[in-house]
């Protein structure tokens, strides 16, 4: 079986990597995904697994590597019911952040949807 590797994005305003590092181990609830494109991905997020968590709007860069620590539940945010969410703790910081550009930019790279 092979780990598959996420991403997870948040506003730094909203919710950063550090307010993600501070919840330790109990990690917290990755809720608030309303994107029918990646809605269906909790579903498939495994224990173990890891997410790459990228600062969008601000910041626009991977800053850090979490993992997968409950998988798909019902998202307690969603009143329709349609959404699941999982929960993640951070792993490990990068030292230096990947930007989106960068990525981009980066040929290797070319199918990777964000």
């Amino acid at each position: 079986m092979t780990m598959a590797y996420w991403l997870v994005k948040s506003e730094p305003s909203s919710w950063s990597w550090d307010q993600q590092v501070a919840k330790g181990a109990k990690g917290e609830a990755w809720t608030g995904v309303r994107n029918f494109n990646r809605a269906a991905e909790p579903r498939e997020d495994e224990e173990g697994d890891r997410a790459f968590f990228y600062h969008s709007n601000e910041g626009k860069e991977i800053v850090g590597i979490a993992e997968v620590i409950r998988e798909a539940y019902p998202d307690p945010s969603d009143k329709t019911g349609k959404f699941v969410c999982v929960d993640i703790k951070a792993d490990k910081p990068l030292k230096t952040p990947v930007t989106m550009a960068s990525i981009k930019a980066d040929k290797r790279l070319a199918t990777w949807r964000s």
